[in-house]
């Protein structure tokens, strides 16, 4: 069996941000958000080249994935097995200054 992949700390608080703040409104958006972001997960380690590549966004080495049904993008990197998850972030922010300090 192929492990998922990991959510670092950051991806876990963004996630975890994001699915309190859903909750507030709707309880089940929120837990539907944190199931499809464990899909994304298993999907990932399944397929770690799943993900566009985005080099104006970042390093050839990360990958964005978003999260079907949600306007959410996992940012991941294949250069860990399994492949890390590094950011959760919704996709109305601006990327480029949230991914400066995104490391593996």
């Amino acid at each position: 069996m192929i492990p998922p992949a990991v959510f670092a700390l950051a991806a876990q608080t963004d996630l975890r941000n994001a699915v309190e703040w859903i909750a507030k409104d709707n309880p089940a958006a929120a837990r539907s958000l944190r199931m499809a972001a464990g899909r994304a997960a298993r999907r990932i380690g399944d397929h770690p080249a799943i993900g566009a590549a985005r080099p104006g966004l970042g390093a050839g080495h990360y990958r964005f994935l978003r999260l079907r049904g949600f306007p959410y993008l996992l940012v991941y990197t294949t250069a860990a097995t399994p492949p890390r998850i590094l950011r959760v972030l919704h996709m109305s922010r601006d990327l480029p200054p949230l991914l400066a300090d995104v490391g593996p």
